[in-house]
């Protein structure tokens, strides 16, 4: 082969290559080099802000407790401990007791002490329990009794409103069974006594419920006093019509209230006028036939009301007062399909207890410890057993 016929199988150099013509790219064999450079260089890119991104997750404390975060669980950084612990509570709806004063330290070291205060702290700094729910349910089913009513009719087990509203009857410190129980005897033999009786435990009862419900212990126990302040007139109404108050205290409370001191007429009218009204509300309420759990959805309704005064947190309280109302909602249309309007006709029974004022109940039901000097030694007792860190504070300054 001659040099000239070799000169030409060699490849022209660019330079004689038409200037017109693009030049070609590169093909590139199946399987084989590696890829073109522009998309090495965006994976690359695009690698390097990943781990970048992993590093500054490295970096961020959880919110909880301070430890390394995992990532973002339940809407914010947590660590795999906390995010677990706080799945858990709420998939199986725990509840916990602090044996402190409720504001035990939350760090990596003492984490693990207090369940209570790290539940308390994981909502506190916005881990939401709607997004636990929206995740898959474990393969375990709940126990019989965990999220069933204490009147046997039992709820959704997958609902968290259910399972609100069954904390919420578990809270109830005497069974209905017992008050109506004292309150269905004879006219002869429920006298005026047994009626005082039956509302000082009703009133006891009232304030020892609301301590043992969800959310409300974790208030501030200033804003729990006020809120029990505002509403124990309405809590007591609910209380009477709950137990099936008979209609027969009418004329015992008259006589006792007549006896006591005498009254101008107008003065009867009054206070005859006030056991009318405080009998019509009862009897409203008794017509609805009320269940158990609406009963305590209707209370958890009106305890967390935002027209308290003083409070440290109006959204919170408010954000209770629309969980109540959603758990009433849900409970009344999976359990009476057929009655759409009862929903509707139970909120409209609130409004009206206020027409009851505290006064009014104070005269009808405790006029016999008004009398004796003991209304104010029952009040100093519920506030002692009831708010222990008040009552510490308040005799603390006072003899101080």
């Amino acid at each position: 082969m001659s040099p000239a016929r070799k000169g030409r199988s060699l490849p022209k150099p660019p330079l004689c290559r038409d200037p017109r013509r693009a030049p070609r790219t590169p093909r590139r064999r199946r399987g084989k080099g590696p890829p073109p450079s522009t998309p090495v260089q965006s994976n690359q890119g695009s690698q390097q802000s990943q781990g970048d991104k992993q590093q500054q997750q490295q970096h961020i404390e959880c919110v909880v407790c301070g430890d390394k975060s995992s990532g973002k669980h339940y809407g914010q950084f947590t660590c795999e401990g906390c995010k677990s612990f706080f799945k858990r509570s709420v998939r199986r709806n725990l509840s916990y007791t602090c044996r402190a004063n409720r504001n035990c330290p939350i760090d990596q070291h003492h984490r693990n002490q207090c369940q209570y205060c790290r539940l308390k702290k994981c909502l506190k700094v916005g881990m939401r329990r709607e997004a636990v729910q929206r995740g898959r349910m474990p393969p375990t089913q709940p126990t019989h009794g965990q999220f069933a009513l204490t009147n046997g009719d039992p709820l959704n087990c997958h609902s968290y409103l259910s399972g609100y509203i069954s904390l919420l009857l578990r809270a109830e410190p005497y069974p209905t069974s017992r008050f109506g129980s004292q309150c269905m005897q004879p006219n002869n033999i429920m006298g005026i006594e047994n009626i005082c009786e039956l509302a000082a435990r009703m009133l006891f009862s009232a304030v020892e419920w609301a301590r043992n419900i969800p959310f409300f212990p974790d208030l501030q126990i200033t804003d729990q006093v006020a809120l029990l302040r505002l509403t124990w007139s309405e809590l007591f109404v609910l209380n009477a019509a709950q137990c099936s108050m008979p209609l027969h205290v009418a004329p015992l409370l008259a006589a006792a209230g007549l006896h006591a001191s005498p009254m101008s007429a107008d003065r009867v009218v009054a206070f005859m006028d006030h056991i009318r009204i405080f009998q019509e509300q009862v009897e409203k309420l008794k017509a609805l036939h009320v269940d158990s759990a609406e009963y305590s959805c209707l209370k958890a309704i009106v305890l967390f009301t935002s027209d308290a005064c003083g409070l440290s947190d109006v959204a919170h309280v408010e954000s209770l007062q629309e969980k109540s109302q959603c758990a009433l909602e849900e409970y009344v249309r999976s359990q009476y399909p057929n009655q759409p309007t009862r929903f509707g006709k139970l909120l409209l029974r609130l409004p009206s207890l206020r027409t009851v004022s505290s006064s009014v109940i104070e005269q009808l039901f405790f006029v016999r410890l008004i009398l004796l000097g003991l209304l104010g030694w029952m009040q100093i007792s519920l506030a002692k057993e009831a708010f222990p860190e008040v009552w510490a504070q308040t005799i603390g300054a006072s003899r101080s």
